[in-house]
């Protein structure tokens, strides 16, 4: 649970720069920082697919034509279930708590809620555990770290030094799903389903990148079911 304990400790270490640095980071170093994460995203989501691939050409066609169906059927899953519904009203609850706490000075409780909240229904949450237990690769916890640590230097100057005990939430949290995918893991190995799930899991994480960027609004919290359907069709098709 490497990239889970970066994450927790990442959390505390940008409450304490928030409150060391109150003016916080300038907006041009925020601003190359944002290109930065979003870059490395990229990268290491598509790394992350291109390893699980193998085989003749044949047969990564085949399976990247697996992880696409995937995507299909757990974007019409999320859909039923809402998901995306369900995160835009997590965003929307932060933001007002945020306008309420500038107006005037609220408990540090319901700064503790907003980041819990936050950090626990972001998609890398979700795919982070799932790269790491099953994919043996921590990085997207590790950006989900940097970028959970920077959100926390901003929060700790609205709420107080409270909002970093949202460190372990976040790490029992992501630290359970981890510990469920290490359990699964080897069913998921006699299925020949880890590969798959951890091509899905890369494609899911580049898409990441492109809310960072801002470049387009895709609904990864809709596409998280594709993770489950990733493994039903390759434990179903072979990989």
């Amino acid at each position: 649970m490497t990239g889970t304990v970066l994450n927790a400790l990442a959390i505390v270490v940008g409450g304490v720069g928030g409150l060391l640095w109150p003016r916080g980071l300038p907006p041009a170093t925020q601003g190359w920082l944002k290109i930065v994460l979003a870059v490395l995203t990229v990268y290491f989501g598509l790394r992350l697919t291109w390893a699980s691939l193998g085989g003749s050409w044949g047969s990564m066609l085949r399976q990247v034509l697996l992880v696409i169906v995937a995507l299909a059927l757990g974007r019409i899953t999320g859909k039923i279930l809402q998901l995306q519904t369900v995160s835009n009203a997590a965003g929307r609850y932060a933001r007002r708590q945020m306008e309420a706490a500038e107006q005037a000075r609220q408990r540090w409780t319901e700064g503790f809620a907003v980041c819990t909240l936050l950090y626990c229904v972001a998609p890398l949450a979700f795919l982070g555990p799932a790269a790491e237990a099953v994919g043996k690769d921590s990085v997207p916890l590790v950006l989900k770290a940097v970028m959970d640590g920077l959100a926390t230097m901003s929060f700790v100057r609205v709420w107080g030094p409270g909002v970093m005990l949202s460190a372990l939430p976040v790490l029992a949290f992501q630290g359970t799903q981890t510990l469920l995918w290490l359990l699964g893991e080897p069913w998921l190995i006699a299925r020949q389903a880890g590969a798959a799930l951890t091509a899905t899991c890369g494609l899911l994480v580049f898409c990441v990148a492109l809310l960072i960027l801002e470049v387009r609004r895709i609904e990864v919290a809709s596409y998280l079911p594709a993770l489950a359907w990733a493994v039903v069709l390759a434990a179903w098709l072979g990989w």
